[in-house]
């Protein structure tokens, strides 16, 4: 998202758009009854809007963003956080059948060099790596990451032949998930915005990789209290931490 476009605009919230409008009947979240907030989807008690990064963060590198089919309609996806810190997000939809153009034309733009994120284990070896290109290669990493369960990633790896031209980053970092809006039965599953933020930390974006880290802890505590009817502490640790990352005065 850059500067000049409104937070409503960006690419998970015109895919989420698309998808409501070939929606054939609502989608109806865990948490429904209680109001949300529009914009944040948080529910309105807990509304994330006054910590929201309006501008985003320069980076190097882009993310594109191949998204399971009601995965932009989910309040906890975290899809939302990347775009709006990082000013190249891109975003589409999955399907086995058809592949969007856009996505095609993406990933053979030159100025791109798309990296598939996903545990090495899964690809021939000859196609895995654990480090970025360097800056003086000519061309911007664009992290390829497959935004969806992690049942829903494995066959979209599968069942995706275009990607299979393109070189597996695998990462290998020993931090614990802290995301804890879905359950996951494996600590070392990441959710969406701490794979971005790892990879950004990767390829030297350390700015946007730690606005996101912090962004993201924000996100999560609010939808947690929200969860279990806490109410929010003000000047909280993660607000501060935010306005750290952004170079703000203290929140």
């Amino acid at each position: 998202m850059s500067a000049s476009e409104s937070p409503a605009q960006h690419a998970v919230a015109r895919l989420r758009a698309e998808r409501l409008a070939r929606a054939l009947k609502p989608f109806v979240a865990r948490g429904s009854k209680s109001e949300r907030c529009p914009h944040c989807r948080v529910p309105a008690t807990h509304c994330l809007c006054a910590h929201r990064v309006q501008v985003s963060t320069p980076s190097r590198a882009g993310v594109c963003l191949l998204m399971a089919d009601i995965e932009p309609l989910k309040p906890t996806n975290t899809g939302w956080l990347i775009a709006d810190v990082v000013p190249d997000t891109f975003a589409f939809g999955w399907a086995r059948t058809e592949v969007d153009p856009a996505l095609l034309a993406l990933l053979a733009d030159p100025q791109w060099q798309p990296y598939v994120v996903f545990p090495g284990e899964y690809a021939a070896p000859e196609r895995v790596v654990s480090e970025v290109g360097a800056a003086d290669s000519g061309k911007r990493p664009l992290y390829v990451l497959l935004d969806a369960t992690w049942s829903e990633a494995r066959k979209m790896f599968r069942k995706s032949p275009y990607l299979d031209r393109l070189p597996v980053l695998s990462l290998q970092s020993e931090q614990i998930s802290r995301y804890r809006l879905r359950r996951s039965k494996r600590d070392d599953h990441f959710c969406t915005a701490e794979v971005a933020a790892l990879c950004l930390e990767l390829g030297g974006d350390t700015r946007a990789a730690a606005v996101l880290d912090a962004y993201f802890d924000v996100f999560s505590q609010h939808y947690l209290q929200a969860r279990r009817l806490v109410p929010l502490a003000p000047g909280a640790d993660v607000h501060q931490r935010l306005a750290q990352a952004l170079g703000l005065p203290p929140a």
